[in-house]
């Protein structure tokens, strides 16, 4: 994994890379330098299983214990027995040169004798069991956890009373312990437990193309030249009550026209480009992000990492290409992917006005195996339809 700087155990790169980790996946080389940081950081992360995800977590617990302190440090809950069996083996590779760590399952069926207190560093479970071992049977210490993580926290609320044990078992914890959290879905359920349980987050959403498509309606629009696609927009705006757009331009100066035009017309906009300070730019997405701006218009520099997560339209006022003129399909994605956030749904409208534009739109859709339906903006119905 890259960041082995970060990893201060040598034991542990050891079992790093007899595990087969040479280089770090997508959540991998995104988490590990929150998670190992110093102080440490708390995560909600988007992943999916299969993604390497289990061993950046583990980790994060491994790199964070303390062997010759002979109590449990590190808390991982699991939905299911199973899943607790799988971390567990992940624990056992990753630390295997680090023969002094040890590990307990805090499972049904794990009978303890009352009134003991464990030594083990590590406890993995289900949050039933792990509560009574902290509330009612007092195994585990749980002020002095260091690293709290709570694994597919979707499939976690999913099971009656899972949500409010888990919740009780982190009002145990101190305030300095480390909380990770990780889910394949965010859908508004998800999203709310996790904020409950994950105090001053950093986010990491990673999504997989296809699914980023598929909660998104995407459409375009056929005009002439660059005040129809005005028009066209005019259109929509009046008809969509949108919560957020994000208006992408493919230069600073088509933008800063667009702005102007649409305040013109009496529409609140804010303007985001290249040119900007960071501290001016930080400035006009937090007013976007509270909402005192709908509309936003920019150009590629910010189609990444900006997550307000009211934005339900995007609108490709330009086509992405490359310096080539040839269709950026991961620019494409990464914008439209602005909007249909945690599974949410949401719209795209790509605006094409050439023969040239039109051909860049048909290599996007082939690229992606997604049909862009037309959508006409003079038909008020349609756009209706369109906005429910």
């Amino acid at each position: 994994m890259s960041g082995t700087y970060l990893i201060r155990k040598p034991q542990l790169l050891q079992g790093v890379y007899a595990m087969g980790f040479n280089r770090p996946s997508k959540i991998q080389e995104n988490a590990l330098p929150m998670m190992l940081a110093e102080p440490p950081q708390n995560l909600i992360a988007q992943s999916q299983s299969g993604t390497g995800k289990t061993a950046a977590f583990v980790l994060a617990m491994l790199s964070r214990v303390e062997p010759a302190e002979r109590y449990p440090q590190c808390l991982c809950l699991s939905p299911t027995y199973e899943l607790a069996l799988q971390t567990g083996k992940v624990i056992e590779q990753m630390g295997k040169f680090h023969p002094e760590l040890k590990l307990a399952y805090a499972v049904r069926g794990n009978k303890l004798e009352r009134g003991q207190k464990i030594s083990e560093h590590i406890v993995i479970g289900t949050p039933g069991t792990v509560l009574d071992w902290c509330a009612k049977l007092k195994f585990i210490d749980p002020k002095k956890i260091k690293v709290f993580v709570l694994d597919e926290a979707d499939v976690m609320i999913a099971t009656q009373g899972h949500q409010d044990q888990s919740i009780r078992i982190q009002r145990m914890l101190p305030r300095n312990c480390q909380m990770l959290l990780f889910s394949a879905t965010f859908e508004d359920s998800v999203w709310n437990f996790a904020q409950k349980v994950v105090p001053d987050p950093n986010i990491i959403k990673l999504k997989r193309e296809e699914e980023t498509l598929d909660t998104i309606k995407q459409y375009y629009v056929l005009c002439n030249s660059r005040d129809e696609k005005f028009q066209a927009l005019c259109n929509l705006y009046g008809a969509i009550t949108i919560a957020q757009a994000m208006i992408f331009c493919h230069t600073r100066k088509t933008a800063s026209w667009l702005a102007a035009e649409l305040s013109k017309e009496g529409h609140q906009v804010a303007l985001l480009s290249g040119e900007m300070m960071v501290e001016q730019r930080a400035a006009v997405i937090e007013r976007f992000r509270e909402g005192k701006e709908k509309v936003l218009v920019t150009t590629n520099v910010c189609a990444r990492g900006i997550d307000v997560e009211q934005v339900s339209v995007v609108i490709n006022f330009d086509l992405p290409v490359d310096k080539d003129g040839n269709p950026d399909n991961e620019t494409y994605l990464h914008r439209i992917g602005r909007t249909g956030r945690f599974g949410k749904r949401g719209l795209a409208v790509n605006m094409v006005d050439s023969k040239h534009s039109m051909n860049i739109l048909n290599r996007i859709q082939e690229h992606f195996n997604k049909k862009i339906e037309r959508l006409d903006t003079d038909d008020l119905d349609e756009i209706e339809k369109i906005a429910n």
